[in-house]
């Protein structure tokens, strides 16, 4: 479903050197890796927000780089994206903002009852009340409750893949679960590939078929959660260690 062969990029300073990685269609893939790493920007470059110096992604065999501007469309539709900060607009309510998530043909042929019902079951999807939020703008609703409104923007046009940066930072535990849910079931009852950028390692792991850490500019690691958690390297151990819950009960559990 999704490919990344020899991406590299460079800002100020090279990001990305040589990331490599191939991700299953219906596959939950979180990648981890210690802030700075390139993550998001890897991320960004699946659907084309950067431009790779170097390398290519493909969605389901075709590239989102060098395919001719229709190819690159439709692939790119196959795609929601859930970014860090929400990217709401904000001169628009929260019942315009999800509903651009639907695809533009799919919308022209829907009545406005048919967008409204679409719209709150995304909201509910993601533990919010559309009674309460569909009119409002952004602005009057908490950062935690302006993300959920992002994941339902992103869930709403049912798309094969869905990209998720740091989905749950900002959210408290009960929403946290409710997300990490809700990714889970799409993997399982709708075969959504999903791609997590996430530091929430005791969460996502559960989740995820596998996990890949990047570290200096390229994979480290990837592999099962279990063999992610019994990994005699040095980094990864550190990088457990570091983010495992407090308690020694919950150390050992988590390692």
């Amino acid at each position: 479903m999704l490919e990344y062969i020899g991406v590299r990029k460079a800002f100020d300073a090279p990001v990305l050197t040589d990331v490599n990685l191939r991700i299953e269609t219906g596959e939950t893939m979180s990648i981890v890796g210690h802030s700075g790493t390139g993550k998001s920007v890897l991320l960004k470059t699946t659907i084309g927000l950067i431009i790779p110096d170097r390398g290519d992604v493909r969605i389901d065999g075709a590239s989102v780089f060098h395919s001719d501007r229709r190819t690159i469309e439709r692939i790119r539709r196959k795609a929601g994206y859930v970014f860090q900060n929400a990217a709401l607009f904000d001169s628009m309510s929260i019942y315009e903002n999800v509903a651009q998530g639907i695809p533009e043909d799919q919308l022209r042929r829907m009545s406005r009852r048919e967008t409204v019902v679409r719209v709150g079951d995304a909201l509910e999807m993601v533990n919010l009340d559309p009674r309460a939020v569909l009119a409002k703008l952004p602005a009057e609703l908490s950062g935690g409750m302006r993300k959920r409104v992002g994941l339902a923007r992103a869930i709403i046009g049912r798309p094969e893949i869905i990209l998720y940066d740091e989905p749950v930072t900002g959210l408290d535990p009960v929403n946290a679960t409710i997300v990490h849910q809700l990714i889970e079931r799409l993997g399982d009852e709708l075969g959504v590939t999903s791609v997590l950028v996430t530091h929430d390692v005791e969460g996502a792991l559960p989740i995820s078929d596998r996990v890949a850490m990047l570290d200096g500019g390229k994979f480290r690691f990837v592999g099962t959660p279990a063999e992610f958690k019994t990994s005699d390297d040095q980094l990864v151990r550190a990088f457990l260690e570091r983010h495992a819950p407090t308690g020694p009960d919950r150390v050992l559990e988590a390692l």
